[in-house]
């Protein structure tokens, strides 16, 4: 492990000021824009601050103060679609990439920076933009994404299943303050009407840097990824490969919360874990200032319950090994499986009824993990009150002393067979204590094809403690608000059987 260094303290430098600008894009469109730089002359390094979904240029105006009176010259600006910005909204797509470009042309052409020594950062949508404008841009020497995405096509149907409460939520936004072009509009009709998935999936490949892969890693900018264990607009594992699959210098943090909610007190200027690395990042690769940063492992974990901060070479030492644990025959009056170390057995079967809600759900999009980063409270569930008709629930023995530390990513693996020729489970993994409430610290959905499937499903990326005495319950059902399942209303069963099993990833 290793201690995080703040960023080094220096006397606040004198600034212009901020001032607004028009930037005019490659097609024409105007960009609304800010830009504040030291009024000391020279040449500095510089960095574009791309706006989030649905908010504006104003949104970084105290990191971006804060950056000019280190010596940055910072411009902000809204994305093209969005408040006065020109347009209509591109999803990050050719048009918005163009328009990093121009930005940092306008940079260039207006400024004091030193063309040799920008970099990008962004939150959400912004950090998202600002990955692909990198591997489009090698002017770009050091990236900041924050609460961003490599994969857009796994956010909007991970698990082959859709996400409502995100896209409503994207959706709602962009009508409010944005003019949604004509493409967006119809990818979200066919969205929402579950159709064209080869369109779509063609229309998220353009706009997600995991397929920029090669030209980043040729370009080789300084890439920051911060991001949310509970991320419900983009979940996290997409982040894991992307990370893994890089050879620029590379640093990827991982914390409690949902979407943008770990970095958002940043944004007021309050002293945030997240913008202190993205200081000391900026200043180690743009600035020439050695903070340490560079020489630091590479992945930097905070777990759920805990106020640890882990540190490893990389992604394969989060996780010293995995237990694997066999799901057992549900037993006794409330029925429940045995989740232990013995072999699988092949000789049980388990039916549950598909189509109805249980209390165990991921909760609420943006709120409830939101909270947890915030308050520390996960969302909770009474084991016994899981409806056994509705969903399957195992159980494991109690943690020993020293208790489990699970880091990584749970599997399950499970051979179904269902009464209809689609369906969805979703599968939730709980910390139990002695009185059955459980709270939840990893889940995933997963939507087949077949009446007979098997289903290995990676559950969402997690670093929690399981106190001693506790045990792990897995509850596997068929629907939550958070997703659209594929099970029909009525009258259709999900049969569960031996063979099956959960891999815990334990340090």
């Amino acid at each position: 492990m290793l201690a995080v260094v703040a960023a080094p303290v220096s006397a606040a430098a004198p600034t212009t000021g901020f001032h607004w600008n028009d930037i005019t894009a490659t097609d024409g469109v105007r960009l609304k824009s800010n830009v504040i730089e030291p009024a000391a002359p020279g040449a500095h390094p510089g960095v574009v601050l791309v706006a989030s979904w649905a908010l504006n240029d104003f949104q970084y105006l105290a990191q971006a103060k804060q950056l000019a009176e280190a010596g940055y010259v910072v411009l902000s600006y809204t994305a093209r679609g969005f408040w006065l910005s020109g347009g209509t909204i591109d999803v990050a797509g050719p048009r918005d990439i163009a328009d990093a470009s121009s930005a940092v042309d306008w940079m260039i052409a207006h400024t004091g920076v030193d063309p040799h020594r920008i970099g990008i950062v962004g939150m959400s949508y912004g950090g998202g933009i600002s990955l692909l404008a990198a591997a489009h841009d090698p002017r770009l020497r050091a990236v900041g994404s924050l609460s961003g995405w490599s994969d857009l096509g796994a956010s909007m149907t991970g698990g082959d299943t859709r996400r409502p409460q995100a896209a409503w939520f994207l959706q709602t936004a962009a009508r409010l303050v944005g003019r949604p072009s004509p493409q967006m509009n119809q990818i979200l009709d066919d969205y929402w009407a579950d159709r064209d998935a080869e369109g779509r999936d063609r229309w998220a490949r353009e706009r997600s840097a995991r397929y920029s892969i090669d030209a980043l890693n040729r370009s080789r900018p300084a890439v920051l990824i911060a991001h949310s264990f509970g991320d419900s607009i983009f979940p996290a594992n997409q982040m894991l490969d992307f990370y893994a699959a890089l050879t620029t210098p590379k640093r990827l943090e991982l914390a409690p919360g949902d979407h943008a909610t770990v970095e958002i007190s940043g944004l007021a200027g309050i002293p945030n874990h997240v913008w202190t690395s993205v200081r000391r990042w900026l200043d180690q690769y743009l600035a020439g200032v050695d903070t340490g940063i560079g020489g630091e492992p590479g992945v930097v974990v905070r777990p759920h319950n805990s106020s640890a901060v882990e540190s490893y070479p990389d992604l394969p030492h989060v996780t010293g090994h995995s237990d694997r644990l066999a799901l057992g025959a549900p037993h006794g009056l409330i029925p429940t499986g045995d989740l232990s170390p013995a072999s699988p057995a092949a000789t049980w079967t388990r039916q549950i009824h598909a189509g109805t809600d249980t209390i165990a759900d991921g909760g609420v999009a943006l709120l409830t993990n939101g909270l947890e980063g915030l308050t520390g409270i996960p969302p909770i569930v009474a084991l016994p009150a899981v409806s056994r008709r509705n969903a399957g629930v195992w159980l494991s023995a109690a943690a020993p002393a020293a208790g489990w530390k699970v880091r990584g990513v749970p599997q399950l693996h499970a051979p179904l067979t269902s009464s209809n020729p689609t369906g969805t489970i979703i599968a939730y993994l709980y910390d139990v204590n002695a009185l059955g409430i459980g709270k939840l610290f990893s889940h995933a959905p997963i939507t087949w094809h077949g009446t007979g499937a098997t289903v290995d499903l990676p559950l969402q990326v997690t670093a929690y403690d399981v106190p001693a005495g506790h045990r792990l319950a897995l509850v596997v059902d068929t629907k939550d608000p958070l997703y659209l399942d594929a099970n029909p209303k009525r009258n259709a069963t999900v049969t569960f059987s031996g063979g099956s099993w959960l891999d815990v990833p334990l340090a």
